[in-house]
């Protein structure tokens, strides 16, 4: 069994169906299916089962595919290591990254690197910051681009700060925000908290929630068509939009801020890749502008 099988298992895993598997792969149904034979032989036991809906792993194909899976991480660990032990910048860049941060910000941030070191390929996943942080724990990355305080033992950089504003289609009074439709979207758990636990030391009701959406850009046309008020990060304000917004504050007078971390583990620093890309990041060239 060797790396192509591992990814054999693994695309089996996420495809449950052979065909499909096998053009992901760019192989053949019939290569794809002598190849599970042979690891079925190879370990004596059923690996998958046909289903009325594909396949699906037998309970020695799931033990196998948490062994894949592994074997997966460590050989593209390796494969990293050989190519940053050389002078020049080179290799993979495993990233993971808010889908917020992704969409407003990345893109200019990995433009701007590569053309400084074009010889990195960038893999690049995204999702909520709590997923990020698990594609970190799970080694599926080796960076982490995460929105909110998250409990992390490794290395932590503070990447930008920037403040939660009142967003509506026009002036709004702070005492009439309670009576006001309210326009929610879904984000990760640590800005839901804290959005809650803003409106609790200065509201003594519950919002009058209209809408609730699934992402912050779809609440922004929301309240960009008059149906209501939302509360927003400065990462999608940065360019207005025709939107009214004021910057939130605590009772104290505290602004009411959300962080941008970089996060990594401790040994990934050893990474060519990935001090180049810390070193440009605090270069302050990629916020610029």
């Amino acid at each position: 069994m060797d790396d192509k099988d591992w990814r054999i298992l693994k695309t089996i895993a996420e495809e449950r169906n052979l065909t499909k598997a096998a053009a992901r792969l760019y192989i053949s149904q019939p290569a794809l299916t002598y190849r599970l034979k042979n690891i079925e032989e190879e370990f004596g036991a059923q690996v998958v089962s046909r289903v009325p809906t594909g396949v699906e792993l037998t309970p020695q194909g799931e033990y196998l595919l948490a062994y894949a899976t592994e074997m997966l991480h460590k050989f593209g660990a390796v494969k990293e290591r050989l190519k940053n032990m050389v002078d020049k910048v080179q290799g993979s860049l495993r990233i993971g990254a808010s889908s917020v941060f992704a969409h407003y910000t990345l893109p200019k941030i990995l433009k701007g690197f590569l053309t400084f070191y074009p010889d990195v390929q960038v893999s690049l996943k995204t999702g909520l910051s709590s997923k990020v942080l698990e594609m970190l724990q799970r080694q599926e990355i080796t960076l982490a681009i995460v929105r909110g305080d998250h409990e992390w033992d490794g290395e932590r950089f503070l990447l930008s700060e920037e403040p939660l504003c009142l967003a509506s289609r026009g002036p709004v009074e702070f005492g009439e925000l309670i009576s006001r439709p309210y326009i929610r979207y879904n984000t990760d758990f640590a800005l839901q908290r804290l959005l809650e636990d803003w409106w609790r030391k200065n509201f003594n009701a519950p919002p009058n929630t209209a809408m609730e959406v699934t992402t912050m850009e779809t609440a922004r046309q929301m309240v960009l068509h008059g149906l209501g008020w939302s509360i927003l990060p400065g990462i999608g304000l940065a360019r207005r939009y025709g939107l009214y917004s004021q910057p939130l504050h605590w009772p104290d007078g505290t602004p009411l801020m959300r962080k941008t971390w970089v996060l990594c583990s401790n040994g990934s620093l050893e990474l060519q890749t990935v001090r180049a890309f810390l070193n440009y990041l605090e270069s302050g060239r990629p916020l610029e502008g």
